[in-house]
């Protein structure tokens, strides 16, 4: 199954959220989202039978090693591109808008060369 934009913005939710507080719910992940729960209920599902996440007993999501491995992907996209932007005079939010919407499209070759420019140019 071919992840779309919107499962890698749920797994990188959980992935935020998991940092932030080691135990991810559904519910935490519709609060953080500003999605309803029938929403997020449907996405966890696929999620789960892409192989992405597991949920245990006690509800808690729990992302699968394919899964951590694009939460991150995506965390890190969007945390360089957001820097990027802000460097270059761009406001926070809007830097962190554009982040978000470019972090799932742009090629990993153009993502590379601009982490290097943004490490380098410091």
């Amino acid at each position: 199954m071919q992840l779309k934009e919107s499962g890698e913005m749920y797994l990188e939710t959980i992935y935020i959220l998991n940092r932030k507080t080691g135990f991810v719910r559904s519910i935490d992940v519709c609060e953080y989202m500003g999605y309803s729960k029938p929403s997020v209920s449907r996405a966890v599902g696929l999620l789960k039978e892409g192989g992405y996440l597991t949920v245990s007993k006690d509800g808690a999501l729990n992302l699968t090693e394919l899964g951590q491995e694009i939460a991150e992907k995506t965390y890190e996209r969007h945390t360089v591109l957001s820097a990027l932007f802000e460097k270059l005079g761009v406001s926070r939010e809007t830097a962190v808008a554009d982040a978000c919407k470019i972090e799932h499209v742009i090629s990993d070759e153009t993502f590379s060369a601009l982490k290097k420019h943004l490490e380098h140019n410091v």
